[in-house]
């Protein structure tokens, strides 16, 4: 769930000394902030780190990591790849990849394609349920030129369906037309998490599995987990409760898992903050150096 804008805007300083917030996105993919704005933010709460996890790129990080020389503050390069199991779209983080690294970004491109399918086939589906919109509007919806290696996601043809009244927010939005099983959602063919694991390790990072509590599906996790060559788990997340920490604690240490943790911050759609502000949820930056190899 998000948090009001009111409530972010009024959090003042986090006592967040040697802390970091590993799961963050931008206007690379369906972030609402600049890169620079994620790390200046992040640097406000007090945080040591922040990481730039978008969907299926890293355009944001050379932004970002310069950011983080103007503000003193660490930038852990990432991503977060859209992959496919069990039924599922599960989502790996990759943190260190190499933003250079051509064959990493050229499989990036790959995902991106398959993201633009996926985004012509909803708005079909919407189109066929009487909503008059069409990929040109949600472009024109953003307010800004994308630039080159950007993509759009679900929640800017949320936004489009608001300013349309076919919702009434984006978490309407998501419950009607786009979360899984909802009435225009679209699932493409995707790689698996075992690949995504190879491709992440190729590129010199390390993988971790994002938000299992959100998957709702602890044996398939596990299996997940088992088949793929996971560095860590992502146990602290806004949707995970403290039941879903305690579960995916354990995950960890029967698996031998680093422990991550990250807000999945998006920054604000219609005054709402999805999921998590900067900050919000946090990790020591101890994990760090086992996530970077090259450390």
């Amino acid at each position: 769930m998000g948090i009001l804008r009111e409530e972010w805007e009024n959090a003042g300083n986090l006592s967040a000394k040697d802390v970091c917030d590993l799961h963050t996105h931008t206007q690379a993919s369906d972030g609402m902030q600049p890169p620079a704005e994620n790390v200046r933010l992040a640097k406000e709460k007090g945080l040591s780190a922040v990481a730039i996890t978008d969907h299926d790129t890293v355009a944001g990080v050379k932004e970002a990591c310069e950011a983080g020389e103007k503000y003193g503050i660490t930038v852990v390069p990432g991503v977060e790849i859209s992959t496919r199991a069990g039924g599922k779209d599960i989502h790996v983080l990759g943190y260190y990849v190499d933003p250079e690294n051509e064959q990493f970004l050229s499989r990036l491109v790959g995902l991106r394609d398959t993201r633009a399918l996926r985004n012509e086939a909803i708005i079909t589906k919407l189109q066929d349920l009487g909503i008059a919109i069409t990929l040109e509007q949600v472009i024109a919806g953003i307010g800004r030129e994308l630039k080159p290696d950007e993509s759009i996601g679900r929640p800017h043809i949320a936004d489009e369906l608001v300013r349309l009244g076919a919702a009434t927010d984006m978490r309407d939005a998501f419950n009607k037309y786009l979360a899984e099983d909802a009435a225009a959602y679209v699932s493409p063919p995707r790689i698996t998490p075992e690949e995504a694991c190879e491709w992440i390790i190729e590129a010199g990072g390390s993988p971790v599995l994002a938000h299992p509590g959100l998957y709702g599906d602890d044996l398939l996790v596990r299996d997940i987990l088992e088949q793929g060559a996971f560095k860590g788990i992502e146990v602290y997340h806004s949707d995970h409760g403290p039941a879903e920490e305690e579960r995916y604690q354990v995950m960890a240490e029967d698996y031998n898992l680093l422990i991550t943790g990250g807000s999945d911050f998006h920054g604000a759609r219609q005054g709402v903050i999805f999921h998590g502000d900067i900050g919000s949820v946090t990790v020591s930056t101890e994990v760090l150096k086992f996530l970077n190899k090259k450390a």
